[in-house]
C-alpha cells in the first residue's frame, strides 16, 4: 500500500561512511572526514598513520578486521562495493572502518548515523557509525503522506522499517500535508507519525494492529513485481500460474502467450512463495527454477524468494 504524494518530495539524506546505488550498497571511506583513530583504548591523530590499506568491519562481518577490503579511489576516498541482496533482513547495522588492519577510525559524535559503541553492555568511549537499509529517496517504492497538521513544527515518520528511531526520518511539509518517499524492501512493517513529540497512527490507512502500549500501529505491507516466466510450451492452450499466493487457486492467474513461451508479472509480498504451472490441466514444476521444497502435505514445489 503506497499514499500517493500531494506535494514535491525534496529530501535527500546522505549519512556519512555509505550510500545506496540502485541495488548496490557503497561504503566509503574519506580520510578528510576523520581526525582520530583508535586501537586498545588509545586515541591517535588520523593524520599520524600512513595508510595502506582500509577494510569495512561491522555487526554484518563479525567485525572482521581483514574480510571486507575497500579499493582506493584517489588519493583520501576507499571504496567497497556489495550487493543488498547479500544482507539480511535486519534494517539497521553497525560498523566502522579499520586502517592497516588494525586502527579503528573514529567517527564524530556529531555525525548524524554515529552511535556509542557497547562491549558487554558497558559503554566505550568511541563511536560506531549506523547503516540503515530502508532510507528516503525520491524515487522510492513507498510514499506516507499526513494531511494536515500545518502548525506543527516537525513530523516524523518511525517504524519497524528504522527500528521505531524517533529521528531519523523527518517528513517534508507541503501544501496541507507532511510527506516523505523511502525505499524499502518488500515485508510487512508498523509505523507511527511523531507530530511534535506526539505519537499517531496514520488516520488515512484503516489496517492497524494493538501494540504493546494498548495503542495501535498502522499497517504497510510492501510488495514487489515478480516475473513468472516459463519458456517453451507453445503448443498449450492455457497455462495457470498458483501458488500459496492466491490459495492455489487453478483458474485466477492465466498467464500471456509470448514469442518464448509464457509470462506473468505478480506484485508479492516479501517472504517465501511456493508455486506451479498448469500447463492445460497438468501440474508441472518451474523447469527454469532448481530452487524446490516440501509443503506440509509433502508435495513438492518450486520456490520463489522476495527480498
Amino acid at each position: 500500500m503506497a499514499f500517493a504524494s500531494c506535494c514535491t518530495y525534496a529530501q535527500t539524506k546522505v549519512f556519512k561512511g555509505y550510500k545506496i546505488e540502485g541495488d548496490m550498497l557503497v561504503f566509503v571511506f574519506d580520510k578528510r572526514d576523520y581526525e582520530q583513530a583508535s586501537m586498545a583504548s588509545h586515541l591517535f591523530d588520523l593524520e599520524d598513520l600512513n595508510i595502506k590499506n582500509v577494510v569495512v568491519s561491522g555487526e554484518f562481518n563479525n567485525w572482521s578486521k581483514d574480510k571486507w577490503s575497500m579499493i582506493q579511489i584517489d588519493e583520501n576516498r576507499y571504496e567497497l562495493r556489495k550487493k543488498l541482496s547479500d544482507f539480511t533482513d535486519e534494517f539497521s547495522w553497525e560498523f566502522k572502518f579499520v586502517i592497516n588492519n588494525r586502527y579503528w577510525a573514529e567517527p564524530s559524535r556529531r555525525d548524524e548515523n554515529a552511535v556509542r559503541a557497547f562491549e558487554n553492555g558497558h559503554k566505550l568511549p568511541t563511536y560506531n557509525l549506523k547503516m540503515y537499509l530502508a532510507y528516503p529517496d525520491k524515487s522510492g517504492n513507498v510514499t506516507f503522506k499526513l494531511n494536515g497538521y500545518d502548525t506543527a513544527r516537525k513530523v516524523v515518520l518511525s517504524g519497524s522499517f528504522n527500528k521505531w528511531n524517533e529521528d531519523l526520518f523527518t517528513m517534508v511539509r507541503g501544501k496541507d500535508c507532511w510527506t516523505i518517499t523511502l525505499n524499502i524492501r518488500p515485508g510487512e512493517y508498523q509505523y507511527k507519525f511523531i507530530i511534535d513529540g506526539e505519537w499517531i497512527a496514520d488516520p488515512l490507512n484503516p489496517n492497524k494492529k494493538l501494540n504493546e502500549f494498548n495503542g495501535y500501529n498502522s499497517i504497510i505491507n510492501v510488495k514487489a513485481p515478480i516475473n513468472f516466466m516459463l519458456n517453451g510450451f507453445f503448443d498449450a492452450e492455457e497455462v495457470i500460474l498458483s501458488g500459496t499466493f492466491n490459495d492455489w487457486s487453478e483458474n485466477e492467474y492465466k498467464m500471456t502467450r509470448t514469442k518464448k513461451g509464457w509470462v506473468m508479472t505478480l506484485m508479492l509480498s516479501g517472504g517465501k512463495h511456493h508455486y506451479k504451472y498448469i500447463v492445460d490441466n497438468e501440474w508441472i514444476l518451474d523447469p527454469n527454477n532448481p530452487v524446490r521444497e516440501y509443503d506440509y502435505d509433502g508435495n513438492v514445489n518450486s520456490v520463489c524468494m522476495v527480498k
